[in-house]
């Protein structure tokens, strides 16, 4: 996480007070309503620089990330499935795991590459491997066990931090959630998640009460995010911004440069 952290010792200092200087017009506008801006803003310092996205939260990652919001989950390397071919004893609840290719080995079918595939797909690739020559209408179904290829990291003052498995589509609120909710310590006003997006490193800080009364959307997390509650190092990032701003009318992202 330390690479994440651009505002350390003297440098750092000087970078937080650019930041908070450059950030002055959005604070007054986030008390008068939703906070605008315009083309994203640097502040130059010596040990890196700080780019203000914008106050409309992180966007999405890539397709060279992680697929789409809406995606079905995509089977990984290492992933758990169980496999089940109606009818056939032999062929039924049989546990594969992925290789570190992605790959699975089925009787009858052979070698499947099922890295980049959903459930459903490789269901599909089964029956056509099996049907005809071994089984004449074989109903497959495909079902995850266990994932370890899409996952949040969940940190900072919930009550069980770890790595989450991503499954479908996940918001903030429902990550903190699967990490058992906050600790009775956690800011609700300072929740920050990372995310890489084309390669770049990005943050952004949230309110959870803004969310819950509905001032701007719960947004979405994605595998490979990370979720920081509360009192940790990631606060660095906005100690200074948070001093002069109670609540944010919406959520405020900057990229990490170093």
């Amino acid at each position: 996480m330390s690479e994440c952290l651009p505002f350390r010792g003297p440098a750092g200092a000087a970078q937080r007070r650019a930041l908070c200087l450059l950030l002055a017009p959005l604070i007054v506008a986030g008390c008068e309503g939703r906070p605008t801006v315009g083309p994203p803003a640097t502040v130059s310092a010596t040990s890196g620089a700080v780019v203000v996205a914008g106050t409309d939260g992180l966007p999405p990652p890539s397709a060279a990330d992680i697929r789409r919001s809406d995606r079905p989950y995509v089977v990984g390397p290492f992933d758990k499935l169980i496999i089940d071919v109606f009818g056939i004893q032999e062929l039924s609840g049989k546990e594969v795991q992925t290789d570190a290719g992605g790959r699975i080995s089925f009787p009858l079918a052979g070698i499947i590459e099922a890295a980049g595939h959903t459930p459903g797909e490789i269901e599909a690739i089964l029956r056509e491997r099996l049907r005809g020559r071994y089984v004449r209408d074989p109903q497959v179904t495909v079902n995850l066990k266990e994932t370890v290829s899409q996952v949040v990291t969940v940190d900072g003052q919930v009550r069980e931090p770890g790595l989450y498995p991503v499954v479908g589509r996940m918001t903030l609120i429902r990550a903190i959630a699967t990490a058992k909710g906050l600790d009775q310590y956690a800011r609700l006003n300072d929740v920050v998640v990372f995310r890489t997006v084309n390669g770049q490193k990005m943050a952004a800080l949230y309110d959870l009460r803004a969310i819950r009364r509905g001032v701007y959307a719960d947004p979405e997390i994605y595998a490979n995010d990370v979720v920081v509650v509360g009192d940790s190092p990631a606060r660095r990032l906005f100690r200074d911004l948070l001093a002069t701003v109670p609540s944010l009318a919406g959520p405020l992202t900057i990229l990490l440069t170093r």
